[in-house]
């Protein structure tokens, strides 16, 4: 799996807002915080807000905030909000992919990937990353030596 930086981005300023205490943030702040370049950021945000994870307001007492509770958002959520599917293979959803002759098997493959990619990434929310509780699952596959080779 790649991470585009756009969606290393969304993820660390949507972490930013589930940990902001006042409860919002400014697009600067949010930059500063996470050295996002700014003007990124803004589409970035613009982005979630349109997927409905992030809500915003003008004005001198504007700024931004997580649209649901840090724990109703998982990390999948926001890659889907900036990247669209977590596995493509050739811009198509595994499911939709075929091969020929021995290479036949490949999609099955593809599609355990996928299902392994959502374990992860759809059962850890904005709220673990804050509290630094990540699920055990998680922990497990993290506690092994080989992960980090």
């Amino acid at each position: 799996m790649r991470l585009s930086a756009r969606a290393d981005y969304a993820l660390r300023a949507a972490i930013e807002l589930a940990a902001a205490p006042a409860g919002h943030v400014t697009a600067e702040q949010l930059a500063q915080a996470q050295n996002i370049p700014g003007k990124f950021l803004e589409t970035i945000l613009t982005h979630l807000r349109r997927s409905g994870l992030v809500r915003s307001q003008r004005g001198p007492d504007g700024g931004f905030w997580l649209a649901r509770p840090a724990s109703e958002i998982s990390l999948a959520d926001i890659i889907r909000a900036i990247d669209g599917q977590l596995l493509g293979v050739r811009g198509e959803r595994p499911e939709n992919v075929s091969y020929p002759g021995a290479a036949e098997p490949l999609q099955r493959v593809w599609i355990a990937l996928r299902a392994n990619e959502r374990a992860v990434l759809e059962t850890v929310t904005l709220a673990d990353i804050v509290s630094g509780k990540l699920p055990v699952a998680i922990q497990l596959l993290t506690d092994s030596p080989r992960a980090w080779v």
